[in-house]
């Protein structure tokens, strides 16, 4: 068995939960096991770059929020900028839809283990904002549409599936739900949204074996409604959301 991101949580209502089997782990433990992932050893120095906070900008009736931190990780930081710009658009009245960027090659990397190392925060509590941070986009009363302009790995896999819908880039870049590979068991929100947004046989592709879909096999496997060059995938995304607004 490997080990989980974090306490199980419910992806709707953030509340714990025992875990079911399935996709879910059995027991969550944040020590490493026997062949699996390690933690990176702290940073005495603090994080390695300057973090560029998630920009919110508005096309039309759809807001756009762009991630901009190179590989786009799951931080306290980039977490807490994310929920102020869900916070943002359900404020809104009238027509209005959200759509996600990334920047460059990736859409998300997942979760900030260098700095989840630092011990700064319980790994377990994060993980579970995380997944709240899905819900509330799985719930948002607004259209939304992920843009995935590069590659979503793990938790940024993860965080795609959030999404009503989903365009992705053409020619590069992979969509991968790669935990298997680092010792790392599923959540059950995880699980759970992997079981409610892909069909069973690619969700077993995609858990069991990592695999790495490109973008037209994306498209084919059920993963993305769409794909477009890479100057296209912003533009198609708007335009999706802006016909359900």
């Amino acid at each position: 068995m490997g080990r989980t991101y974090g306490e199980p949580v419910d992806l709707a209502t953030g509340e714990t939960q025992r875990p079911r089997g399935g996709l879910g782990p059995t027991r969550p433990t944040p020590l490493p096991i026997t062949g699996g992932a390690v933690w990176p050893e702290p940073d005495p120095m603090g994080l390695t770059h300057a973090m560029a906070d998630p920009e919110l900008r508005r096309e039309g009736d759809v807001h756009v929020l762009h991630l901009a931190d190179g590989e786009n990780r799951f931080n306290r930081r980039s977490l807490d900028g994310i929920n102020a710009a869900i916070d943002e658009v359900l404020a809104v009245d009238g027509p209005n839809g959200f759509v996600v960027v990334g920047d460059g090659k990736f859409f998300s990397n997942g979760l900030d283990l260098e700095w989840l190392g630092q011990g700064e925060e319980d790994l377990f509590g994060f993980v579970s904002d995380v997944t709240r941070m899905w819900a509330r986009i799985l719930e948002a009363p607004v259209p939304t549409v992920a843009a995935v302009n590069g590659h979503a790995f793990a938790g940024g896999a993860m965080f795609t599936l959030a999404f009503d819908q989903r365009v992705m880039r053409e020619d590069r870049g992979f969509f991968s739900i790669n935990e298997v590979l680092l010792g790392m068991d599923l959540t059950p929100g995880m699980g759970a949204i992997v079981q409610a947004r892909l069909p069973t046989v690619t969700a077993h592709k995609a858990v069991t074996q990592a695999h790495r879909f490109a973008g037209p096999e994306a498209l084919s496997a059920g993963i993305v409604d769409a794909v477009a060059p890479e100057d296209g995938v912003l533009p198609a995304a708007i335009d999706m959301a802006a016909a359900l607004t």
